[in-house]
């Protein structure tokens, strides 16, 4: 038996509906960790599978990297204050942070852009570890574009005794072109094991 339904209720009824669907859909983007890092290009530009974790990285003032969000070179001129990943007792790692996108992302002469090395991290202490590369913030040039500065973790074999030339200042020199899956493969690092994104645009 056909029944009609009052106008406003159908517009109630399609509305909720559409919440719904919107919501379902964002679950679905939300729950694949692997997503992202296929979507920015990340895979398979820098690494051949996404991480199996998704790195914390806080910064000042509550900001955290989350996907391939967009944050100001203002904003992460210094270092994060919290950066988190999973471990055991005993375990050692290394964490980088590099930019493929140097001097941008049409004509990336300078892929890969160290901004951070870091080795022989005890468990999730990074200020702890040693530094091959200090800490430098984003410095998109004008007009390059949107650029990925990607967060990685590696899990050691062992202690690592380093040959890389030290950058120790926190400015351009000597940071491009260098290869993380090269450093990775020279010292046994085998696949990342965290990571995470995010984008600024020069």
């Amino acid at each position: 038996m056909f029944q009609l339904i009052p106008f406003p209720i159908v517009c109630v009824l399609l509305q909720l509906s559409s919440t719904q669907l919107t919501s379902a859909s964002s679950l679905v983007n939300f729950s694949k960790a692997e997503d992202f890092w296929t979507i920015l290009g990340v895979v398979p530009v820098l690494i051949d599978a996404a991480p199996p974790e998704i790195l914390i990285v806080e910064y000042e003032g509550g900001l955290t990297v989350d996907g391939g969000n967009e944050l100001t070179p203002a904003q992460v001129q210094n270092k994060p204050v919290k950066i988190q990943w999973s471990f055991q007792d005993g375990d050692l790692f290394t964490l980088c942070l590099v930019d493929p996108d140097a001097p941008s992302s049409t004509l990336p002469l300078l892929r890969e852009f160290q901004h951070w090395i870091v080795v022989n991290i005890p468990g999730n202490e990074f200020l702890k570890g040693e530094a091959l590369a200090v800490y430098l913030g984003s410095q998109p040039p004008p007009l390059s574009g949107l650029h990925r500065y990607t967060f990685l973790v590696y899990k050691q074999p062992m202690y690592l005794t380093c040959d890389e030339d030290r950058l120790r200042n926190p400015n351009l020199k000597g940071r491009g072109k260098f290869s993380i899956r090269k450093f990775a493969a020279k010292y046994k690092l085998g696949e990342p094991v965290a990571g995470n994104v995010f984008r600024a645009r020069g």
